[in-house]
């Protein structure tokens, strides 16, 4: 773990180390939603604008998540302070507003938010189809797949700490197509039900499809300049959306709907 904090903070003092800032930044952004659904693009634009800084994915809180969700909010609040202040103090960046990008944090974004009082969250938000897609080409939820993550959490078929502790053995089971879905429905329910008066809801396809809407706002919500969040998000690629009507077979797509199709619905996507 020793190890992990020091590349942690070995990465993020390369990054604060562009805009120094004294003081202390209590307005922290979190970065939240399903693997796969544009939270890698969006923390990173949203750590380029002056005075933020990119955390990445943070690897000692990525670790902590699976061990402190089932804990009392309070308890889990100050364990995940503690951790990601110590990267943050270590890496030179304690006056910047870190954005931290780990998408399991939605499992605990409400602990997370008690942590940082004047934090807000952002929620990427996928079409749960093309996301399937893309998570079936990393094969992370596949069975079969072997070997761990940055963090030493295992890959493969496994319940994660976020599917319903009932359904453990279904999950097991489940075809590829339908853990991947099963992932996205869950991710996209606890970020929908954490602390909505402090996340805002961006859709991947509407970034694509309009970043200048996006870029605004974002700056509105997080009260920065839309100026370099608009140059940031001019390198999304929109080429993906809709990929699942090529990459996914019938068989694939009636498990799709079978775990997700009530919440694709009430979103729309289908």
């Amino acid at each position: 773990m020793l190890r992990a904090y020091g590349a942690a903070s070995v990465r993020v003092a390369r990054r604060a180390v562009r805009q120094p800032r004294l003081g202390r930044e209590e307005r922290l952004v979190f970065v939240v939603g399903c693997p796969r659904s544009g939270t890698t693009f969006l923390g990173g634009a949203l750590g380029s604008q002056p005075g933020f800084v990119d955390l990445g994915e943070v690897t000692p809180w990525k670790a902590t998540l699976p061990e402190v969700f089932d804990r009392p909010q309070a308890e889990t609040a100050r364990e995940l302070r503690r951790v990601l202040e110590r990267v943050r103090r270590l890496g030179l960046a304690g006056g910047l507003r870190g954005v931290e990008q780990t998408p399991e944090t939605v499992h605990v974004l409400g602990a997370a938010l008690a942590a940082y009082p004047e934090a807000l969250a952002v929620h990427s938000l996928r079409d749960g189809r093309d996301v399937v897609c893309s998570l079936l080409e990393r094969g992370w939820l596949s069975g079969g797949r072997d070997g761990t993550d940055d963090a030493g959490l295992a890959y493969g078929a496994q319940a994660r700490f976020w599917v319903e502790s009932e359904r453990h053995a279904e999950f097991a089971q489940a075809s590829d197509a339908r853990r991947a879905a099963w992932a996205w429905r869950r991710y996209v329910e606890a970020a929908r039900a954490a602390a909505p008066e402090r996340t805002l809801e961006l859709r991947y396809e509407s970034l694509a499809a309009s970043p200048d809407s996006a870029a605004e706002r974002l700056a509105a919500f997080l009260g920065s300049a839309p100026a370099p969040l608009l140059a940031a998000l001019a390198g999304f690629r929109s080429s993906s959306v809709g990929r699942w009507r090529r990459d996914l077979s019938p068989e694939q797509l009636a498990d799709v709907v079978a775990e997700a199709g009530p919440l694709l619905r009430e979103l729309s996507y289908a």
